[in-house]
């Protein structure tokens, strides 16, 4: 049979087959009951190799409501999935109907199901292994639970539905019997016998019933024992410690309490089963074993920097790296531009005062201010003075260039728009309080975007004529993060705010412990930042939902950075932490000898950043 042709009811797609046009099938990944999932490769993507999964429904009932209800399943899922945004929770990316079946193009998870890694494994899996696991699982359902404009209950966790990727971060599948939650509404009976709760067999399943789901599910996972091959409801006699005692009895308590038999006697929420699962793991001393996990992170003492440089005074503000050189201001004056492999010195340009400004390269040129009131441009390989532009206050703020031009705030209460070539002021605008954030500049809208501290925030056109203006509470000293429509920003009112970029509405705004200085930056629509209050927080970026915090010994000012899957972000507390930027867990982190109030940058797998205690620092990214 020609494979680019359609197939019979009952048959399954061969290596070949073209569906659509577009979607070119590699092999089957999986079969079940209502359906099989297939890798295909994407053939809009010509010159690279991009792979999906192809999850296509089986409809040979006889009876036409039959079929009719498992086609309305069947969109139901694809409904459903595309509301839907979390790092453990594949992306749709089509959906279709070709030779009478229905298909879901979904995104294509490297690894294995977390059943085949049980079955796989000879002996037991550690306690390690299944509470990181399961915490990743209560953040997932927690998104679930708490979805936005009705909760979803997934009706059906269980090892088989859980895929653990290449980089063993666990992916939530099979949405097939996912549905909204409405209270008081009753079901049929659906699940899987073993994992689902006895109220489900009754058609009743609310978020409690994912709880118990997942408790049976780390059960298997520390017991080795299937739940599908023992009698309902069986955990009572047969408790973890009797199959594993290797376990821990606080981890034992935390399942117990997720299976039991009433939905009244088990955790009320997903959230409430994480905050017990990490409290179990820190009274066992695991939390600190998974914070430096092995394979997964590094002990502070294993990272070694690769080179230090010291300055004669203190490094406030953060680098730049650009063609092999790294480029930092100091408070002894200088401007240094740093061998980027070696640490070796290369040059330095003298100011009259203190540089917190973070430098901008550009056209081979390398672009600062300096609290001597001066904006400085000089030669990116020589350091030599090209040209300079005076303020009437210190410049704090950094450069941001774009349309030939330079945006830069001052103290003297105004933006700067200088152009770049001639070093000739094009506007100022005066906000009546000094500028301190770093501008952002964006193309959609076309606007630039920064706040002052007096706690105005402005939205300007390329003229420097204001389209809106936003009030917090306090200073603004934060810079503004524009992304998909939507700016956010920091103020030292405590609020972290999402402002819709064309008219400056108010999306949300969350109130986090204290001030905020440090600017945000986002990652598969999270929001990362920094707070007074000594945490890096980590918010969903449409709801503002927290999704978790890690605590430093003292205030975070600095501004955090994603590489890869890894945060790097200071604290003044004198560390560089590397956090899963997901999970929050710590990975490593590394002591100076001061307070680091920058932020680190990443070239080439090194990790450049500065301290209080006068040292430039590179490190490996690990």
């Amino acid at each position: 049979m020609d494979p680019s042709s359609s197939h019979g009811t009952g048959e399954l797609l061969e290596p070949g087959a073209n569906l659509t046009g577009r979607y070119l099938i590699k092999a089957q990944v999986g079969i079940g009951g209502m359906s099989a999932v297939y890798k295909a490769r994407d053939l809009h993507f010509p010159n690279v190799e991009k792979f999906v999964a192809v999850k296509e429904m089986f409809n040979q009932g006889r009876d036409p409501a039959a079929r009719q209800v498992i086609v309305h399943n069947f969109e139901r899922e694809a409904n459903l999935l595309a509301t839907l945004s979390h790092p453990s929770i594949p992306r749709i990316f089509d959906y279709f109907t070709q030779d009478n079946r229905s298909y879901l193009v979904l995104e294509f998870i490297e690894g294995k199901n977390l059943d085949n890694f049980i079955n796989e494994t000879d002996t037991f899996l550690s306690e390690q292994q299944v509470v990181t696991c399961a915490i990743e699982l209560c953040d997932v359902l927690d998104y679930l639970h708490n979805h936005k404009p009705e909760p979803i209950i997934f009706r059906d966790m269980k090892p088989s539905n859980v895929m653990i990727n290449l980089h063993n971060q666990v992916i939530l599948i099979d949405f097939g019997i996912a549905k909204h939650f409405q209270v008081g509404q009753k079901g049929t009976l659906i699940g899987t016998e073993g994992y689902a709760p006895p109220e489900q067999y009754r058609g009743d399943a609310t978020h409690l019933a994912d709880i118990y789901a997942l408790g049976a599910t780390l059960h298997h996972m520390l017991t080795r024992r299937d739940p599908r091959q023992e009698p309902p409801f069986y955990f009572d006699d047969f408790p973890v410690r009797k199959a594993n005692p290797s376990i821990s009895m606080e981890l034992e308590a935390v399942i117990d309490t997720a299976l039991q038999y009433n939905p009244e006697d088990r955790f009320q929420s997903v959230a409430a089963m994480r905050e017990a699962l990490v409290s179990a793991a820190r009274k066992t001393g695991l939390l600190v074993a998974m914070q430096l996990a092995t394979g997964m992170v590094s002990k502070a003492g294993d990272i070694t920097p690769l080179w230090s440089f010291d300055c004669v005074d203190e490094i406030r503000g953060s680098p730049t790296a650009a063609d092999g050189i790294v480029y930092v201001g100091s408070y002894d004056h200088n401007l240094y531009a740093i061998n980027a492999e070696t640490g070796e010195f290369g040059w330095k340009y003298p100011t009259h005062k203190g540089i917190v400004s973070k430098p901008a390269v550009y056209d081979k040129q390398v672009i600062f201010g300096s609290e001597d009131h001066v904006v400085y441009v000089l030669s990116a390989s020589t350091g030599q003075l090209q040209w300079t532009y005076y303020a009437d206050g210190p410049i704090r703020s950094s450069p941001f260039i774009a349309e030939g031009h330079i945006f830069i705030g001052s103290d003297d209460g105004h933006l700067h728009a200088i152009n770049v070539t001639s070093g000739r002021r094009a506007w100022r605008i005066d906000t009546g309080s000094a500028v301190r954030s770093t501008p952002y500049v964006g193309n959609d809208p076309e606007a630039i975007f920064f706040g002052n501290e007096y706690g105005d925030f402005f939205c300007l056109d390329f003229h420097g004529e204001t389209r809106w203006r936003f009030k917090a509470k306090r200073a603004i000293t934060a810079s503004p993060l524009l992304a998909d429509g939507v700016v956010y920003f920091g103020s030292v009112d405590s609020h972290l705010y999402a402002l819709e970029a064309k008219t400056g509405w108010v999306i949300w705004r969350y109130r986090l412990g204290k001030a905020i200085i440090s600017t945000p930056v986002m990652a598969e629509r999270l929001i990362f930042t920094g707070s007074a209050d000594g945490n890096i927080y980590c918010l969903d970026a449409r709801s503002a939902r927290e999704i978790w915090r890690f605590t430093t010994e003292n205030q975070v000012t600095g501004s955090p950075l994603i590489h890869n899957d890894s945060l790097y972000c200071g604290s003044v507390d004198g560390y560089l932490y590397c956090l899963e930027y997901r999970t929050g867990i710590l990975r490593w982190k590394f002591k100076t000898g001061a307070p680091i109030t920058g932020a680190p940058v990443v070239i080439n797998d090194m990790i450049y950043f500065g301290s209080l205690d006068h040292r430039l620092y590179a490190l490996p990214v690990v």
